[in-house]
């Protein structure tokens, strides 16, 4: 793989919907990215199916390092695809960038939680991002290379905002039963992907977001002024226990907020969109482009 001089080779494991904006952001001649389609990004891409593909060896250069996308499975409690991807590597790499979830943390009742407070997943969901963190975590202790995990919230941005959703009358949690609101913009978190490569940044553990503790039915609503839409309609706890997917309520249930110190202060990324208004303009205003 050619390397730009004085970067380090880059692997964006997963380019999905933000697989292919971290590949954007980073230099063309230095990032590969592994997909299951193995197509586009300019032909930057090699084919990867981490559910199919037999085993092989990946082999790069010297101080490379992997920026992991790929959610795992939702049918093992172990992050199958993250381990088989580990054992493909010919070396280790320099640093690896994991994005994981704030659902590790499980519910707080809405307290302040920062990187030293201890996971307590109460999804399966969650309980399979705390096992993958523990599989990187030791992978990387034993081979000597950095590990940088982000634990990031929802994420939003263009063709993210449920509209179609709001098209549909979906109903949202009444704004008296909505619990603080943790979310990023995807350009905001490709930031932090971005900075967590880099030398001067600290291996460790990293919440993400933008700050803005408004709720879910804040956004849902904000998205429908925007679009000059009908508001969605309401439903208190109690319906919402009853009508609502399991998917859905298992969010819902969960409240905290996110200590944001160390992103600021050590990663050295502040949110662009700190007001998630902005973030909702510039995100209709990208899919309008299109």
């Amino acid at each position: 793989m050619p390397t730009a001089p004085g970067e380090s080779s880059t692997i964006v494991v997963g380019v999905g919907y933000v697989g292919r904006r971290v590949m954007a952001a980073l230099p063309e001649d230095s990032t590969v990215g592994l997909s299951r389609s193995g197509r586009g990004a300019g032909g930057r891409l090699q084919r990867l199916d981490l559910d199919a593909d037999e085993p092989r060896t990946f082999s790069f250069e010297n101080g490379y390092s992997i920026v992991y996308t790929v959610p795992p499975s939702r049918h093992d409690d172990d992050d199958v695809r993250l381990k088989r991807l580990l054992a493909m590597l010919a070396t280790p790499p320099r640093r690896i960038v994991y994005l994981s979830t704030t659902g590790v943390y499980g519910d707080r009742g809405g307290a302040l939680v920062d990187e030293n407070v201890q996971p307590n997943p109460e999804s399966q969901r969650a309980v399979r991002r705390v096992n993958a963190e523990r599989a990187l975590s030791d992978y990387c202790e034993n081979n000597r290379c950095d590990l940088v995990i982000l634990r990031v919230p929802g994420i939003y941005g263009p063709g993210r905002l449920g509209i179609d959703r709001i098209r549909g009358g979906e109903p949202v949690l009444a704004e008296a039963d909505a619990n603080p609101g943790n979310r990023i913009h995807v350009d905001d978190l490709v930031r932090c992907c971005v900075a967590a490569l880099t030398n001067n940044v600290p291996a460790g553990i990293y919440n993400v977001g933008d700050g803005d503790e408004r709720s879910s039915t804040w956004f849902a609503n904000e998205v429908a002024k925007q679009l000059g839409l009908a508001l969605p309609p309401t439903v208190d706890r109690k319906t919402a226990e009853a009508s609502f997917s399991p998917m859905r309520l298992s969010f819902l249930r969960e409240s905290r907020r996110l200590d944001l110190t160390r992103m600021h202060q050590v990663l050295g990324v502040t949110a662009k969109f700190s007001d998630a208004t902005d973030g909702i303009a510039a995100s209709l205003a990208e899919d309008s482009d299109r």
